[in-house]
């Protein structure tokens, strides 16, 4: 006997109304795109539950990889039999057994198939009673087990389950559009991607690279912190844009203490041409509240100007120091902190203006044409389709 299926269970997805078949098949077919290097697993849905099914795969490595699918609020090694007493016993046995440190169980059983003839408060006796009686050492405890032994009778057939795993929550990446994210490089756009799409939305990332100021190995940097992304979500697709020209004639022409702000706005405008391009719906950004001049209230109220696309900020309440935990978690943080600059830390102005006018930049921005760059640097975007598959470190159990 071995654990031949993993037990899928949906979180906030199974509280939708009628659209809830959408968000299921999003997070089937994710599930299948992140197993596709195992070609024997399959994956199939019954109400209220999805299975994979291992047919000879090592569980352990699956469950790896299904740990890092949004949508999934919890899983299960499980054991297939058929809704028979006597095999319901015997797997329930070899679960007890083979979990390694436990003396204390729990056993609890779910009937979803009423025409089972035992129902399930006397099916917990009958089972604990077997489970007692076949074992030596053991002890039941209903309030703290060393192991809580569920079973699932349903229509089909009857599932054994011992260890339930923490998936990260959340809602199927797909389900809720696509977003650009502005990756900077950076600690904090990598977690602001990876909280995006535990919302269930699809990363497309934009890159501002000034070469010669930025370096390869700067660019080579956002792109391993994009692969990092693809752990959790299918492919993601890097747009690089050329801003040296832009980024030079703003910190040459336009005053120092906007220079920052006017930097922004011409990210925006870029984006939103990417948007438009690509179908996006909106931009996603690493900002915080306050962390940094380009961050407070008056510099968002006035970079925001020049884009009628929402904005998401998934850290826009978050210290720096639950930043940087998440980052660490999700594997980003060594990636991060790579002694490479990025067009954000070159051309830094010594006394960047915190509370910005739109007015003051408006007349700013009037006195030069911009036009001429915003279109070479679109049309000099270079575009890199991420899709490895590197393993993420697994600390998630603590973190939502």
């Amino acid at each position: 006997m071995q654990y031949d299926h993993i037990l899928i269970r949906y979180g906030e997805m199974a509280l939708k109304g009628k659209n809830r078949k959408s968000f299921i098949l999003q997070l089937q077919n994710n599930l299948r795109q992140q197993l596709q290097e195992f070609p024997n697993v399959t994956i199939k849905r019954t109400q209220g539950r999805m299975f994979v099914l291992l047919n000879g795969h090592d569980p352990e490595v699956i469950m790896d990889k299904c740990k890092n699918i949004f949508g999934i609020q919890s899983l299960s090694l499980a054991i297939k039999v058929r809704n028979e007493e006597e095999e319901i016993k015997a797997a329930a046995l070899w679960a007890l057994q083979n979990e390694q440190g436990a003396r204390t169980f729990k056993v609890s059983v779910k009937r979803i198939d009423k025409n089972f003839p035992i129902r399930s408060q006397q099916m917990n006796q009958v089972l604990g009673a077997h489970l007692l009686s076949s074992t030596i050492g053991y002890t039941v405890d209903v309030h703290n087990p060393d192991m809580e032994i569920k079973v699932e009778i349903r229509k089909e057939a009857t599932y054994i389950t011992s260890s339930v795993i923490p998936g990260l929550g959340g809602l199927p990446v797909g389900s809720s559009g696509k977003t650009l994210l502005l990756l900077s490089g950076g600690i904090d756009s990598p977690v602001a991607g990876f909280l995006a799409m535990k919302r269930g939305v699809e990363v497309e990332a934009v890159h501002f690279h000034s070469p010669p100021f930025t370096s390869e190995r700067a660019k080579q940097k956002v792109l391993d912190l994009a692969e990092k992304l693809t752990n959790y979500g299918n492919k993601v697709k890097v747009h690089i844009v050329p801003f040296t020209k832009v980024q030079q004639h703003i910190f040459r022409e336009m005053p120092d203490n906007y220079a920052m702000t006017i930097m922004r706005r011409m990210m925006m405008r870029i984006s939103e041409r990417i948007c438009k391009n690509e179908s996006i719906l909106s931009m996603t950004t690493g900002e915080s509240l306050g962390q940094v001049a380009s961050q407070t209230m008056e510099s968002m109220n006035t970079i925001n100007e020049v884009t009628n696309y929402p904005i998401l900020r998934p850290l826009v309440a978050m210290d720096k120091d639950d930043i940087v935990k998440i980052s660490r978690k999700i594997d980003t943080y060594d990636i991060s902190i790579r002694p490479y600059e990025d067009c954000c830390t070159i051309f830094v102005p010594k006394s960047p203006k915190t509370r910005p006018s739109r007015e003051k930049v408006n007349e700013f921005e009037a006195q030069t044409d911009f036009s001429g760059l915003i279109e070479e640097a679109v049309s000099g975007i270079e575009v890199v389709t991420l899709t490895g598959k590197a393993g993420a470190e697994e600390k998630f159990n603590d973190l939502f």
